[in-house]
């Protein structure tokens, strides 16, 4: 199948609506995408023209959608650009909307703390214990290297010097 695939990067322009129906759960809102160009008479960075699309997303992807997005948060959304001309009070009219296939926060522009959905409330099937975090391994210091290197086994052909 034949699809334009894009990925915009941008930010939610409107809260997202969220809406229940006999096909699932929807989620849409409004993605400003404003170009950046270096300007050179004023020696700084400057926005140019604005693209704003219809973000749709359905089942799972809209629930989490609604309950993590808020208007001015930088995104990175990833789905099939669908192009439509309509005609209203007699004038013709163009919007692009994106069919999200994945929606997240730009890390580029900020932290975000991550946490699953439920995926097994649907299933009724019980919801797999959280593993706790391990800590991570000093991997700068001369004596982590050494510590692991002495707790590491030996070949027995190797050299000892």
């Amino acid at each position: 199948m034949n699809e334009t695939m894009v990925c915009a990067v941008g930010n939610v322009a409107t809260q997202p609506v969220y809406r229940e129906s006999a096909s699932g759960p929807s989620a849409r809102f409004r993605l400003a995408v404003t170009s950046r160009y270096w300007d050179r008479e004023k020696n700084a960075w400057a926005d140019g023209h604005t693209n704003f699309f219809t973000v749709w997303a359905n089942r799972q992807l809209a629930s989490n959608a609604a309950a993590s997005l808020s208007v001015g948060d930088p995104v990175v959304v990833q789905g099939r650009l669908k192009v439509r001309t309509d005609v209203r009070e007699g004038q013709s009219r163009t919007s692009a909307d994106i069919d999200a296939v994945a929606i997240g926060h730009d890390l580029a522009r900020g932290t975000a703390a991550f946490r699953r959905a439920n995926a097994t409330a649907n299933t009724g099937e019980a919801e797999a214990p959280v593993t706790p975090p391990r800590p991570e391994p000093a991997w700068e210091t001369p004596e982590a290297d050494t510590e692991i290197a002495a707790s590491r086994p030996r070949p027995e052909h190797a050299a000892v010097t």
